[in-house]
């Protein structure tokens, strides 16, 4: 038995056909081809198969906007939701709605709505859903229970996906349920309204936001090491995506309770799109002399002002997103309070063209490993690349009861080869 995976980016089409034991069969890529990305689907079919599943960023991905009611409470618990549910967030309020502009200026695919844990306060939930039932997005209601019936009630209701709450009680974060919901109306309203194809084909193979499927797949290779975390880097070309995957987190109070798996997204690290932004947070927290920021900028802009530009040095755009790395990481540390479990990271994955068509990827990987912020947490890790993008095919096959044979497909292509670059045994 095959499976074919796909995802379907903005940008490229990829595709792998795994066999039931794990094994890779084939990879392929195209062009994505909207406005029928069907078409560029068709091209990179592999053999076949006896199923087909997908996970899609085309189209911006899922843009997501959060509406809570305190925001070291129950907007930041909606936020950290919404991004390990493979969100891009483009809004963040807190307290009472007053109008409506900001939200809508901000464009979002959904809004998550969360306020209040179950029996606590109820009015800023209702205030805020009487002001989002005219906003003409699909809404997912996840805030106090006690309020939910009379908050579903002020929504459409044939817009509105109700989960339990994500924040059921202080410091509790129930990411579960609210995830779920966010994918659910993902498939349901946002894949259909993107305009990217125009049958029901497209629709039917979906079963996930690529950042979904991902992080489902760095899940699966940290529950292989129950006493480490798993870091995933993906360096793209507008955004720097950073996953975590732990299975033991410290015992530390926190205002909200961390998820153990957690995905933060940098909009402003990238090689093409983001290049600028790059050099410009190089050089503010000194990772680059003004000399180098000022030849790194003039070839940020070449790459942002053409995206499609292919160097034929790639020395430059390996330094691009050595940096972008350097800098996601050390932004999603921050994020989640530097807590990766008692031992830090023990395997790093890379992740993104610049790194997958590296002939070496040495001097990243010391770039990394030198950095005086990542330098504790990496001092365990191995460092691996994922030439054949198994991430996410990983998480679709995982997520579709095949555990088993994703977790043969990482081990056999996520495990650190002999030249792979290994701590010493002090750390150092």
């Amino acid at each position: 038995m095959t499976v074919l995976c796909l995802d379907v980016g903005s940008t490229w089409t990829k595709a792998a056909l795994v066999g039931e034991d794990g094994e890779l069969v084939a990879t392929a890529q195209h062009p994505t081809t909207p406005p029928e990305v069907m078409d560029g689907i068709r091209r990179v079919r592999l053999g076949e198969p006896d199923e087909v599943l997908a996970c899609s960023s085309a189209g911006g991905g899922l843009r997501l906007a959060v509406v809570g009611q305190e925001r070291l409470v129950s907007a930041e618990a909606g936020y950290r939701v919404a991004l390990s549910a493979g969100a891009r967030v483009v809004h963040v309020s807190a307290g009472p709605l007053r109008d409506l502009a900001a939200v809508r200026a901000a464009r979002p695919d959904v809004v998550l709505l969360v306020g209040g844990t179950d029996g606590g306060d109820r009015e800023v939930l209702l205030h805020n859903a009487r002001k989002l039932a005219r906003i003409g997005r699909p809404v997912v209601l996840a805030g106090n229970a006690e309020a939910r019936e009379e908050a579903l009630a002020l929504l459409n209701a044939k817009r509105t996906t109700v989960a339990d709450n994500v924040l059921p009680d202080v410091g509790q974060l129930a990411p579960g349920p609210a995830r779920a919901a966010i994918r659910e109306v993902f498939l349901r309203h946002v894949i259909g309204g993107k305009g990217l194809s125009r049958g029901r084909e497209f629709r039917r193979l979906v079963r996930a936001v690529t950042p979904d499927a991902v992080l489902a797949g760095v899940s699966r290779l940290a529950a292989r090491d129950h006493e480490g975390a798993v870091l995933v880097v993906d360096v793209g070309g507008a955004t720097t995506d950073v996953y975590s995957a732990v299975s033991t987190v410290d015992e530390v109070e926190t205002t909200v309770a961390l998820p153990p798996d957690r995905r933060t997204v940098e909009g402003d690290l990238g090689v093409r799109w983001s290049a600028p932004g790059v050099v410009a947070e190089a050089l503010a927290e000194k990772l680059v002399d003004k000399a180098e920021a000022a030849f790194l900028h003039g070839e940020a802009e070449i790459r942002a002002q053409d995206v499609t530009w292919l160097p034929e040095d790639p020395e430059v755009d390996q330094r691009l997103a050595t940096l972008a790395a350097v800098l996601a990481v050390r932004r999603h540390l921050r994020a989640v309070d530097g807590r990766l479990g008692p031992k830090g990271a023990t395997l790093l994955v890379l992740s993104g063209g610049v790194f997958r068509h590296a002939e070496s990827t040495e001097a990243v990987e010391s770039t990394l490993r030198s950095d005086p912020v990542l330098r504790p947490v990496l001092r365990r890790a191995e460092i691996v690349v994922d030439r054949r993008y198994v991430l996410a095919p990983a998480g679709l096959l995982a997520a579709t009861g095949r555990a088993h044979t994703a977790d043969h497909l990482l081990a056999t292509h996520l495990t650190a080869p002999a030249s792979t670059t290994r701590p010493t045994p002090t750390g150092r």
